[in-house]
């Protein structure tokens, strides 16, 4: 083979070389490290070896970075002994352009493309020959580190940050978006991520709905609230529901019935105080060491403020558990077009998302939607009381001495 051959063969090598390392690092950069380390466990030996790979990236891409250069670098001079040869003076011109052009083609967009559409197989297939060259430019890697660490301890560059909550969730709605996984999924996905951001207190049940029965009272007034309202679980006060004592599973009550006895005492089971700040995932974790399934959340007077249930934490996974003795209640209900009947119990934060609101539900010291009207009127309003609030016409329609039970919403067209 000719001189001028040779130089040919050499330089069409280095553009080849020189799309390897393009590939190489944008297979590595993309490389999706969940994926890879599924395959490992699998037992797939080469992604193994990727994934150690991956995980001294600094190295990796130094070898790429070095390699690149190296390769462009000698594909250029070679291209102008070439073009040279043939054109003399203009060779030079022409070596410049058709160099850029081979390298930008060939060398840099067509690999990365091909290997941004499949990093992990790109990655994979690329490892053997990378772990070849890291070996080779060993001396030159372990110079390039040194100088790393010598510009980090210059410019003391901040820790790496961890992904954080709103990056996870933004995750994984674009998972969602691209069908990797449903709706109902993701929701039960992003409720788990949330779930430590909640605190008790937005999810109990208030004081005022708490149905309880006095330590005192009889085993007939005991059995009608149970027929009454259904309840598996009674709390038991002592005079008033501010002193809770216990609670009475309804098990218990008709297994002491069905024995004829009527020590009510003796079927008290302990129950949990908590603070209305705790976290509910810490909650949970309570009521699964102290096998109960109630809690007692008390104020800063040590007043009864409400109740937390272990179905009340668990909604805040998988949504509403109803049973067959439930009553279901449809807290928005659309009366016609723009227009919604709202039952005022329902989670502020649920009409906010419902209706797109601009506003944050934290600028309230409310969690239901009728302690937000009682806030926005300063007051117990009246029954035809309305107000603005950005695009939402709100109008009281039910109310009593204490709260507002109803309102209806209408959404202002521009």
């Amino acid at each position: 083979m000719d001189s001028p051959s040779m130089l040919i063969l050499i330089y069409v090598i280095l553009l080849l070389m020189s799309g390897y390392f393009s590939a190489t690092e944008t297979a590595f950069s993309s490389i999706n490290r969940i994926r890879m380390k599924h395959l490992a466990k699998d037992g797939n030996k080469r992604a193994v070896e990727t994934l150690a790979l991956s995980e001294d990236f600094d190295r990796v891409l130094s070898t790429i970075l070095i390699g690149n250069n190296i390769v462009n670098i000698a594909s250029a001079s070679i291209a102008t002994v070439i073009f040279t040869n043939y054109f003399g003076n203009l060779g030079l011109t022409i070596s410049t352009i058709v160099t850029t052009i081979l390298i930008l083609i060939f060398g840099e967009i067509t690999p990365k493309s091909l290997a941004k559409e499949a990093p992990e197989a790109f990655a994979m297939f690329l490892t053997p020959i990378l772990r070849f060259l890291i070996y080779i430019l060993l001396p030159l890697n372990f110079i390039f580190s040194f100088w790393k660490k010598l510009l980090n301890k210059i410019f003391k560059f901040k820790n790496k940050q961890t992904i954080t909550q709103e990056e996870l969730i933004t995750i994984v709605d674009e998972v969602e978006s691209e069908g990797g996984i449903d709706s109902h999924e993701g929701e039960l996905i992003r409720s788990a991520i949330e779930f430590n951001d909640l605190d008790v207190k937005e999810i109990l049940t208030p004081r005022v709905k708490v149905v309880g029965v006095n330590e005192e009272a009889s085993v007939e007034e005991i059995k009608n609230v149970f027929i009454m309202h259904g309840f598996s679980r009674l709390p038991v006060y002592n005079k008033t529901i501010d002193s809770i004592v216990g609670v009475i599973h309804e098990k218990d009550f008709y297994h002491m019935l069905y024995c004829d006895k009527e020590n009510i005492q003796s079927i008290i089971k302990s129950i949990i105080w908590v603070a209305p700040q705790m976290k509910i995932s810490e909650l949970l974790r309570r009521l699964q060491h102290s096998k109960a399934h109630i809690a007692v959340v008390v104020d800063e007077y040590g007043g009864t403020m409400g109740i937390v249930t272990l179905e009340d934490i668990l909604e805040e996974l998988v949504g509403e558990i109803w049973d067959e003795h439930d009553e279901v209640i449809e807290h928005f209900s659309k009366v016609e077009e723009h227009k919604y009947l709202i039952y005022c119990n329902a989670d502020l934060e649920d009409l906010f998302k419902r209706f797109n609101l601009n506003s944050k539900t934290d600028d309230y010291n409310a969690v239901t939607v009728s302690g937000w009207v009682v806030q926005e009127f300063g007051r117990i309003p009246e029954m035809g009381d309305e107000f603005k609030y950005e695009n939402l016409k709100v109008i009281v329609t039910k109310t009593d001495s204490r709260r507002v039970l109803e309102i209806l919403v209408e959404v202002m067209q521009d």
